[in-house]
């Protein structure tokens, strides 16, 4: 592909249709008029099918050599004033995208192509004196004779001080004059109004700068190391094992600032908006007006301006969640991936991308590459294990920045708080620190694991969780007395009676931050309590309005979800408390240990993170569980060696890889029966080492009055994986064009993070 090509007389575009029969590109005629001015990436407005319907495209290519009959060929109407140029790493970033993960086309380029609608541009006007001073004056008098106040007040400004510009907004405001009489001047040439375009700037911060923190001898060799690669020409990716407070954030910071200086951009990825405004403000202190920020609380019109911005070479930073990595700057050095673990970086929408592997492609496509760094105190099985094997580059922190100690960690068994007659949420040691902290003014957070909540059954007498025989995950509660499997489709009926210790306390355990709220508020009532989750944080300023507040000391205690427990520094936080610990070991899913353990461990550190040391109270029926017991401990090597020997038992990434093809069906016989006639014939292909499961009901089995069903594929293989998908969309092509495919959708998931 080429970028401008003066010579070029026809366009290879794909049309702005989310459709499998025209994800491919049409060729176009290029008309005398634009020949010289189109782009690879340029949006086009062009005719299309029979009725010559406008649509809009994007220019993926362009050539001398008409691939049909020319006098068939139609032309290109016009470029579209609408969008910015994608640019050809946009272009072929998105054919990437589209052929690992599967979707069409032109899915792929709006992914690659954020906030590319053009939006109204802002303008500041100024007024200048236009005439010669002497004249200025003289006219002045004459409006004080004539008691011409407005113009009056106007001309004593402007001759006061003849050289400077005074805001048009000033001028209506403070002066009080009206437009009719600023323009009755510029009419006459006394005055001139200037105009001057500006971006939308979402950082609503002052400027403070921040001397320097001298680094520790390990953070320092790791950014040694970055940048001595980076002038080599190495363009490596590094995973930063840091544990909580190891002063991670510092090392980004100091390998940007080296990036900079080279003359390059940086990305930073951040996983939740709840850590946008911590995170902006320490980059702020340090870059200024040179990083911006994008997120899903910015306007269409503020995202627009900050890919402007970007391009335009006024920004060096930009920081945000996944979909900051499509940010068009034109000379990416570095992009950082802060907390890697978190499945938010996987895209849920199709295409159901992975930002970290999307980086590490961009990485490679960038004009003079860029390098790659991951951080995270719990790294994600798959990145550690591509450390391990080498294709990344492994660096440790094992020392807390702050001199702080990590926490001191208990477990509370609950069963037997429930022995001893304690019904309550918190157990008696919990409880007995709160009264302390509460006591001392120091504050508390509580967090409750509901993440992956999907009803599993469990006996609260000796904490024992009914599995799947088959797959080893835990099985949902549905309607009707069933335990359902979402793996394979296994049921089995639901029991009151535990089939291990006999006990009548079988039940699905449910739990809120609400009810937890009223508890505190029940057995403390003088304590100051925040509530942070979902319904809380509704509000574009909420995240920053009760992080504030708890940071100032307005509160006590803190209750929330995982969006208290990631990245935020509370020096006075001496206590946290873990309410069922084990809640999210039972969502019917493979990843639900490395998902436990990253969460108790991130918990755990967000106490005693200033002088005061910190106590941590993990809340369990599963004590011996080895993501409670690790993560306790905080030794991830014992939880990451454990791990991966159950994934490779059972051929689970990372060791192996894993394609879930989930189908949607209007109708739930014709799904059932599409979805075994897939499995079929994929069996029939006789694919070397394809495991194929199901297929099974998704764990909603019903959503919108559609039914959603899975297979899944277990190989070792990526690439043959891809290749089974290929085949696949070879066949619903053909369905499709038979017209077998009505009332039925077909999406492609590779190694899924969340449950389907």
């Amino acid at each position: 592909m080429s970028g401008t090509h003066k010579e070029a007389c026809y366009a290879n575009i794909i049309i702005d249709i989310s459709h499998e029969k025209v994800d491919r590109p049409f060729q176009y005629h290029i008309p005398d008029e634009l020949r010289g001015k189109l782009s690879v990436g340029d949006c086009v407005e062009i005719p299309f099918g029979v009725g010559n319907k406008v649509r809009k495209g994007f220019v993926i290519g362009l050539t001398d050599v008409a691939e049909y009959d020319p006098d068939k060929i139609k032309d290109i109407l016009r470029i579209s004033t609408e969008d910015n140029s994608a640019g050809e790493v946009s272009i072929r970033l998105a054919a990437w995208i589209r052929e690992h993960y599967g979707s069409s086309m032109i899915a792929a380029l709006k992914t690659v192509l954020p906030a590319n609608k053009k939006q109204k541009t802002l303008i500041h006007k100024y007024i200048v004196l236009r005439m010669p001073l002497r004249e200025a004056t003289e006219y002045y008098y004459e409006c004080v004779r004539k008691k011409n106040y407005a113009r009056e007040r106007l001309l004593k400004e402007l001759i006061e001080s003849p050289e400077d510009r005074i805001p048009y907004e000033l001028v209506t405001g403070k002066l009080n004059v009206s437009s009719q009489t600023i323009k009755a001047l510029a009419d006459k040439g006394i005055i001139k109004i200037e105009s001057e375009s500006y971006y939308r700037n979402p950082v609503k911060l002052e400027e403070q700068t921040q001397d320097k923190k001298i680094l520790s001898v390990e953070q320092q060799a790791i950014v040694d190391t970055v940048i001595s690669d980076y002038d080599e020409g190495k363009r490596e990716t590094y995973l930063i094992h840091g544990i909580t407070g190891s002063g991670k954030t510092e090392v980004y910071i100091s390998i940007i600032e080296e990036i900079i200086k080279r003359g390059r951009q940086a990305i930073v990825l951040i996983p939740e908006i709840a850590l946008t405004y911590q995170t902006l403000k320490r980059f702020y202190r340090h870059f200024g007006q040179r990083v911006s920020v994008m997120n899903s609380t910015l306007s269409v019109s503020e995202k627009y301006d900050q890919m402007q911005r970007a391009k335009d070479g006024q920004i060096d930073v930009i920081i945000g969640p996944r979909s900051a990595l499509f940010t068009p700057f034109p000379k990416t050095g570095v992009i950082i991936i802060d907390e890697e673990h978190e499945p938010s970086y996987k895209s849920e929408s199709m295409p159901k991308y992975h930002a970290r592997d999307v980086a590490i492609a961009l990485a490679k496509m960038v004009p003079g590459g860029a390098s790659v760094v991951l951080g995270s105190a719990t790294p994600s099985l798959e990145s550690y294990y591509k450390a391990q094997t080498g294709e990344y580059q492994l660096f440790n922190l094992n020392r807390r920045l702050t001199g702080g100690t990590l926490p001191e960690v208990e477990i509370a068994d609950l069963r037997e708080e429930l022995r001893a007659g304690n019904r309550s949420i918190f157990s008696r040691s919990l409880q007995a620190m709160i009264s302390d902290r509460l006591e001392k003014h120091e504050q508390i957070m509580l967090f409750i694991n509901r993440r992956g909540l999907a009803g599993f059954v469990s006996c609260r007498s000796c904490g024992h969780v009914f599995k799947c025989p088959h797959c080893d995950v835990p099985l949902s509660e549905h309607r009707g007395g069933r335990l359902v499997c979402h793996y394979c489709g296994y049921e089995e009926k639901v029991t009151k009676i535990c089939p291990k210790c006999s006990s009548k306390y079988v039940s699905a355990f449910r739990a809120g931050t609400e009810q937890i709220e009223n508890e505190v508020h029940k057995l403390y009532p003088d304590a100051r309590v925040l509530r942070m989750d979902a319904d809380t944080t509704k509000t574009k300023q909420s995240y920053e309005e009760i992080l504030s507040a708890f940071a100032n000391m307005q509160a006590d205690i803190l209750v929330g979800t995982q969006m208290i427990v990631k990245g935020h520094d509370f020096p006075n936080v001496t206590l946290v408390g873990i309410l069922a610990a084990d809640m999210s070991l039972y969502a019917g899913d493979y990843r639900a240990s490395e998902r436990t353990f990253q969460l108790l461990t991130q918990a755990a550190g967000r106490a005693g993170r200033g002088e005061k040391r910190g106590n941590v109270v993990i809340q369990t029926y599963q004590p011996e569980h080895y993501s409670i017991q690790t993560a306790a401990r905080q030794d991830y090597l014992a939880f990451y060696n454990e791990e991966c020997a159950y994934r490779k038992l059972l051929m689970y990434p990372p060791v192996s890889h894993m394609m879930a093809i989930q189908i949607w069906a209007r109708n739930e016989e014709n799904g059932a029966a599409f979805a075994n006639y897939l499995k079929a014939a994929i069996e029939r292909s006789h694919f070397d080492n394809a495991v194929v499961i199901g297929p099974a009901a998704a764990s909603i089995a019903k959503i919108k009055d559609e039914y959603r069903m899975a297979i899944y594929i277990k190989m070792n293989d990526l690439d043959g994986l891809i290749n089974i998908r290929e085949r696949i969309e070879a066949l619903l092509e053909k369905l499709t064009n038979d017209g077998r495919m009505t009332g039925l959708v077909v999406q492609f998931d590779f190694d899924p993070i969340n449950g389907f």
